[in-house]
């Protein structure tokens, strides 16, 4: 049985399973028989990807978050797809935590004014005068693991927490309008796709910064690009709708902070995940049931 990955994975597991194929390219080039299953990561896996593994039986996504992968194709094919949940909860909560106290205390911004060379009156006239977090709003947008986590740290820093999601919690417009900081934390499916519109971010107050770990296409980003240029609100962003490229605009505002998807960049998230994806690779190979599987 062949084992085919777009990339290498971090951590001791990865050298579990038996002899892996690198792809040097994605999409392959031709057809590959014979690759059974393909371990994969930010890559798209849709219909014209599966014509050429034809003889496809597992994609073991490598992240929580599997919106590349076209999971009702898979399954017309009878391949199967996992993920790997429950991992990577606590280091985007601490991402999270991280971002917001960046944007709120202007740690980049107050970053490079020392490095100019632009500090000239002493601590008690700073030019960046940034707001407390201790009595502020925050408006989680989801409440799964990681907001639950997100809500643990905000607790420790005295934040004021509200939330929405489809079965409880506030309205979305009210929590927009409500928020001093808002955190998306839902995923990417075709009922939050350009959830946070023109319309519900013109509902932020002046000042609100918007922390989005989640996944781009969540955003109207062109809308976001507007507020932000408009210099009306902050925003930390990890992700974006086409990445890697990031707008244009964004990379010379001081009012955004800016991360390339590093959410669960530790070194202890990224070999926790592989350890999950090589036990559903395995389980796959001897027959057994798979740990993690995504059925829509």
């Amino acid at each position: 049985m062949t084992i085919a990955a777009t990339q290498t994975f971090p951590g001791p597991a990865w050298q579990e399973l038996p002899e892996v194929t690198l792809l040097e390219n994605w999409p392959p080039e031709q057809p590959l028989a014979g690759v059974e299953v393909l371990a994969e990561a930010a890559v798209r896996v849709g219909a014209e990807e599966l014509e050429l593994l034809p003889d496809l039986r597992l994609v073991a996504n490598y992240g929580v978050g599997y919106d590349g992968v076209d999971v009702a194709a898979c399954r017309e094919r009878g391949v199967a797809v996992t993920n790997t949940p429950g991992i990577l909860d606590a280091a985007v909560a601490d991402l999270t935590l991280a971002l917001i106290l960046a944007c709120r205390r202007h740690l980049v911004a107050s970053d490079r004014f020392v490095r100019d060379r632009r500090w000239r009156s002493g601590w008690a006239e700073p030019e960046q005068l940034g707001r407390d977090l201790a009595g502020a709003t925050l408006g989680l947008v989801g409440m799964g693991r990681i907001g639950s986590e997100v809500v643990r740290r905000a607790d420790a820093f005295g934040m004021h927490v509200v939330h929405h999601r489809r079965r409880d919690g506030l309205p979305l417009e009210e929590l927009l309008r409500a928020a001093d900081v808002v955190s998306l934390h839902v995923p990417l499916t075709p009922e939050t796709h350009g959830l946070i519109s023109r319309k519900r971010l013109a509902l932020l107050r002046d000042g609100t910064t918007l922390i989005n770990t989640a996944r781009g296409a969540i955003v109207d980003e062109e809308a976001l690009v507007d507020e932000l240029v408009s210099g009306r609100i902050s925003a930390g962003l990890d992700v974006f709708a086409d990445e890697p490229q990031v707008p244009e605009p964004l990379l010379a505002l001081p009012n955004v902070v800016l991360t390339p998807h590093i959410a669960s960049a530790t070194a202890e998230t990224r070999a926790a995940m592989t350890r999950v994806l090589v036990d559903s690779v395995l389980a796959f190979l001897h027959g057994e049931p798979l740990p993690n599987p995504v059925d829509r």
